[in-house]
């Protein structure tokens, strides 16, 4: 009887069945592509904090940098090289000097490692892994020896008209070098579930391994390391310690880059740059997603001066056309997505009020003919029910259809995220400042969007159409059910 009567009634009732599904359609529908493209917004920012942070993990801790005391290097001025009385060797009037520098790059401050043991410690957490960052510079040049001639003209001697010194890589008593820099990562040759190297692809030759604790070996990322012509089995200079190449690594993705130029056990690159027991990086994994607040608070109590940052805080530093879909999806998308469903409910209700008024005579015969309250009410809404369910069908279709096409035009967003680099205009560090000195640019790569359909999102879809109809129909049920037979008896009169 229930079956029957429902199907006759919405097959009466064409107009106003179509009109609500319409609506229903197109607001989940929108509902769907929203949640599609914020999905795949957020797996593009992942994979660019991949690139920049090394991040296959939940949470990062730094610590925060502090301002440097006056006169202490970087505080205001240029960082350099200093050379001392026996460095170099004088040949004709040249002194050809050769030096490396393993360094923290400026803006990054180095920590006591036991904060690993600290946020290792902390509930939940299911695996934590430390990195020193660094910077490898070189400084290769021929310079003048001003020694024989008492030393560097002065101006004076210039306008007085003497003679130039003579003698140097010029003949002039002028000079020659290159500055070359590239990024070294030092990290636990055993953490492979956590850190930098547990989001990269080997290309050749092998990984770091437990046993090369102390070993003088290295991982290159095999684009810098076909920019510098190294192979597997050749040595690259680190602090002016030759390391074998063991292996190449590449990012998983093809719009991202690796986390660093070289990786060298952590133990080896804390002695070089002299931070023995020092690291600049902890990377968190946390037992469950649910568990990251959690995580990052304690933390944050446990090491007071530290940086925490989970990958929602570390999305906020990706820039480009990327961060501006970011915003988008976030404001525009979610609140229109928002007052669309809203109509579309409102819609389903009225019309569905709008239906119970014209079938006052109705609902009153039933009722003078032994229909309860609660039976109008459950006809009622079974009908929106129905209603909504078929705006859902539809609406997931048109869902459906509308990711396909995002997924086959491939839209290409620009992304990048701050990074420091040391490496500035013809190979000096720092842009011209000073040798050493880190500048802050953007690592900027082409992401191609790509928007997953997860199952939550169907689920999503079909909760909504059942929460409109059972919506409107109780509030047309309960409208329906206060008629009274008496109302039917005088519309007949």
């Amino acid at each position: 009887m229930f079956v029957t009567y429902l199907r006759r009634e919405l097959a009466g009732r064409r107009k106003q069945t179509a009109i609500v599904a319409i609506g229903m359609a197109l607001a989940i529908a929108l509902v769907i592509i929203v949640n599609a493209v914020s999905s795949g917004v957020q797996l593009a920012q992942s994979t660019v904090l991949a690139s920049v942070y090394g991040v296959g993990t939940d949470i990062t801790v730094s610590e925060t940098p502090t301002a440097p005391t006056e006169g202490e290097a970087g505080a205001g001025g240029p960082q350099n090289f200093d050379f001392g009385a026996d460095d170099g060797a004088t040949t004709d009037g040249t002194t050809t000097v050769s030096q490396s520098r393993l360094s923290v790059d400026r803006g990054t401050t180095a920590f006591d490692a036991t904060a690993l043991d600290t946020v290792s410690g902390i509930d939940n957490v299911s695996a934590a892994a430390a990195t020193l960052s660094l910077s490898n510079t070189t400084f290769d040049g021929a310079l003048p020896d001003f020694s024989e001639t008492g030393g560097m003209p002065t101006g004076g001697d210039a306008a007085a008209g003497g003679t130039p010194p003579s003698g140097g890589p010029d003949g002039a008593g002028g000079s020659s070098f290159s500055v070359d820099s590239f990024s070294v990562l030092g990290l636990d040759p055993a953490d492979e579930a956590v850190g930098p190297l547990s989001t990269v692809s080997l290309t050749d030759g092998r990984s770091l391994e437990s046993s090369d604790a102390g070993s003088n070996v290295a991982v290159l990322d095999a684009s810098y390391a076909t920019t510098a012509e190294l192979v597997v089995g050749d040595t690259v200079a680190i602090a002016g310690t030759d390391f074998t190449v063991v292996g190449l690594v590449t990012a998983s993705s093809a719009d991202a880059a690796t986390a660093s130029n070289v990786y060298i056990p952590l133990d080896v690159a804390q002695s070089l740059s002299g931070l023995t027991d020092q690291v600049t990086d902890i990377y968190v994994q946390a037992t469950s997603s649910t568990d990251i607040e959690q995580i990052q608070a304690d933390v944050e109590t446990a090491l007071p001066d530290a940086t925490v940052q989970t990958q929602s805080d570390l999305a906020s530093s990706v820039s480009g056309s990327l961060s501006s879909a970011s915003d988008l999806v976030k404001n525009l998308g979610l609140w229109l997505s928002l007052i669309v469903l809203a109509a579309a409910f409102l819609i389903a209700i009225l019309f569905t009020i709008s239906g119970v008024t014209r079938r006052t005579r109705e609902f009153g015969t039933l009722k003078a003919i032994g229909w309860s309250n609660g039976r109008i009410v459950r006809q009622v809404a079974g009908e929106s029910l129905v209603q909504g369910l078929i705006g859902g069908v539809v609406g997931i279709a048109v869902g459906l259809a509308g990711i396909l096409v995002i997924n086959l035009v491939a839209p290409t967003l620009t992304a990048g995220a701050a990074t420091t680099d040391t490496a500035g205009p013809m190979g000096m560090p720092g842009g011209g400042g000073g040798f050493g000195q880190a500048a802050v640019e953007a690592a900027t790569s082409d992401i191609v969007l790509q928007v997953p359909v997860t199952l939550s999102v169907i689920l999503i879809a079909v909760g909504l159409s059942v929460l409109g109809g059972l919506l409107a129909g109780a509030i047309g049920g309960w409208r329906a059910s206060r008629l009274s037979p008496s109302e039917a008896l005088r519309s007949i009169a």
